[in-house]
């Protein structure tokens, strides 16, 4: 089913493992149909880019397998004992400086103890590789550790699973209050900014009425406060299919790709979202998911409970961009992912009539933030 969002984009991809990367007669790796990436960026990518990222990173061909990918290549690879996630995508998409700015913040985090997978440098000794693609602009690539364990719905959803999942976001919120970028080129952009909010340009033209939506959502957002305390760098993306779960427990997060400063409120709505789609005990599984997910929260970082009436505001925010992402990467009309058949169903309509994401009252949750 699909994922995240600019990203919501990935539409909630999963890690299985990879299988062994073949060439087809035209020089293009035969592989993933990464539904995400504009079809020039797919058609300029080829063998050749592949081996060169392969060459720099120190990769061997017997060592390397495709994974599942969206709107970047992605592969994982072995070293030296280790394993390793391989991604490489393209300057149209995402310029140099911003995924500077996102390896960045990753290395950041994980310096001070936050679950994050780190980004490991070159043989060259750089975190992100540039190539010419041949028209003027550059396929990027990164490398980073691979995370351990299992996706959490292998693992097994659990109460103390929900505590730590809050307790990962809150410790990187509350790190994220210090954090400046190693060089000002390399800022991540805000939540409005056009190259991560692309809603209006992934809807087709008639879609008036849930354009006037979004534009009056944005008008809201636009009017509330960014402080220090509830505004920052968040990951933007940290549902369920961007971690792992290894045996003790312990979650990695991965997929900074869509990472933008806005408020943290937000960053925990984007959780709740995934976590509450396609359920129908809606109201039950919200009490007790946010109860022990925001005892994990609080133990790293405070945030005022009045920020919890904001929440369906950003459920909403996420609902219209899954639904534009969708109209961007697959055939609406003729949907066979059933997860996206299932979100799309009837979702115009509630958009345009304002139905909230979820009927719940979360200012009830006071108490536990």
């Amino acid at each position: 089913m699909p994922k995240g969002r600019s990203g919501v984009k990935q539409i909630r991809r999963s890690r299985p493992r990879g299988r062994k990367i073949h060439q087809s007669p035209g020089g293009k790796p035969q592989g993933r149909t990464y539904a995400g990436l504009e079809k020039r960026i797919k058609a300029r990518y080829s063998v050749a880019i592949l081996e060169e990222a392969m060459h720099r990173y120190g990769i061997s061909r017997d060592r390397i397998s495709e994974l599942d990918g969206f709107e970047s290549f992605i592969y994982e690879f072995s070293r030296d004992s280790q394993e390793f996630i391989l991604r490489i995508g393209h300057s149209g998409r995402r310029n140099e400086a911003l995924i500077r700015g996102e390896v960045d913040w990753m290395n950041y985090l994980a310096e001070r103890g936050a679950s994050v997978a780190r980004a490991v440098p070159s043989q060259g000794g750089n975190l992100v590789e540039a190539f010419d693609d041949g028209h003027g602009e550059h396929f990027l690539a990164t490398t980073f550790v691979r995370a351990a364990g299992r996706p959490p719905r292998e693992a097994g959803w659990t109460p103390t699973l929900f505590e730590t999942y809050g307790e990962v976001l809150g410790r990187m919120h509350a790190l994220t209050k210090d954090y400046l970028p190693s060089d000002p080129a390399w800022k991540r952009p805000e939540w409005d900014d056009p190259a991560i909010q692309d809603i209006e340009k992934n809807l087709p033209a008639g879609e008036t009425s849930v354009v006037d939506k979004y534009r009056n959502l944005i008008d809201y957002l636009k009017t509330l406060p960014r402080d220090r305390d509830a505004y920052g760098l968040i990951h933007f993306d940290a549902h369920g299919s961007n971690f792992l779960v290894d045996e003790e427990g312990r979650i990695t997060l991965f997929d900074f790709d869509d990472c933008s400063y806005g408020w943290f409120i937000y960053d925990i709505a984007i959780v709740l979202f995934y976590m509450v789609t396609g359920r129908e005990d809606v109201r039950t599984f919200i009490e007790e998911f946010m109860t022990h997910f925001l005892k994990g929260y609080r133990q790293r970082n405070r945030l005022d409970p009045r920020w919890l009436k904001e929440v369906p505001c950003f459920l909403k925010m996420r609902e219209i961009d899954l639904y534009a992402v969708i109209h961007r990467s697959f055939d609406v009309e003729n949907l066979e992912d059933p997860w996206c058949a299932r979100f799309m169903d009837k979702r115009k309509s509630k958009i345009e009539r304002g139905i909230p994401y979820v009927d719940f009252d979360f200012e009830t949750l006071r108490p536990h933030l």
